[in-house]
C-alpha cells in the first residue's frame, strides 16, 4: 500500500531506475516474441515482460495503466482469428502459414501466423495484468505519487 508510494515519492533513485530499464525490457520483450518459435520465448513470455514493465512503472508512479478490456478484446479476438482462420481452408485448427522471403540484408526471413497468435496472446497477458494492477487499485499509487497543489497546502496547513 503506502510504502510503494513513499518509496517512488522519497526516491528519484527508483523513478530513474525504472526509466532506464524500460527500454531495456522492452528490446528483451520484443527479442523474446520473435525469437519464440525457434527458441524459448513466445507471446506468454513476451506479455509478461511487458507486464512487468507495467508494474514497474505504476508502482513507481510513471504511469496509469489502462484499457485492461481493451487489451484483452483484442488479443482474444486476434488469437482467436488465427486459430480459427486455417479451417475455412479445411484446414486443422490452429494450423500454421509459413511466409519466407529474401532480405538484401539479413538474407532469408521466416515467419508465420503463429506470430500473429502470439501478438494475441501478449494482448491478453498484458489485458489481464493491467486487470489485476486495477483490482488491487495499484492505480491509486500513480495519483499518490504525483504531489498536487493540494497536497502542499495541506502538508503547511499540517505543520502550522
Amino acid at each position: 500500500g503506502e510504502g510503494g508510494a513513499v518509496i517512488a515519492r522519497t526516491s528519484p533513485i527508483v523513478s530513474l531506475a525504472v526509466r532506464a530499464v524500460t527500454p531495456i525490457a522492452l528490446v528483451v520483450a520484443a527479442y523474446a516474441l520473435f525469437a519464440g518459435h525457434n527458441q524459448p520465448g513466445g507471446g506468454f513470455a513476451a506479455g509478461l515482460m511487458l507486464g512487468a514493465i507495467i508494474v514497474l512503472r505504476t508502482v513507481a508512479g510513471l504511469q496509469e495503466p489502462r484499457h485492461a478490456t481493451a487489451w484483452l478484446s483484442v488479443g482474444g479476438v486476434l488469437a482467436g482469428v488465427v486459430a480459427i482462420a486455417p479451417m475455412f481452408w479445411g484446414e486443422p485448427l490452429l494450423d500454421q502459414v509459413v511466409v519466407t522471403w529474401d532480405v538484401p540484408v539479413l538474407g532469408t526471413v521466416k515467419t508465420g501466423s503463429a506470430l500473429l497468435f502470439d501478438l494475441g496472446v501478449v494482448g491478453i497477458v498484458v489485458g489481464l495484468v493491467i486487470a489485476l494492477l486495477d483490482g488491487l487499485d495499484a492505480t491509486s499509487l500513480v495519483d499518490r505519487v504525483r504531489p498536487s497543489p493540494s497536497d502542499d497546502r495541506n502538508d503547511q496547513g499540517a505543520a502550522a
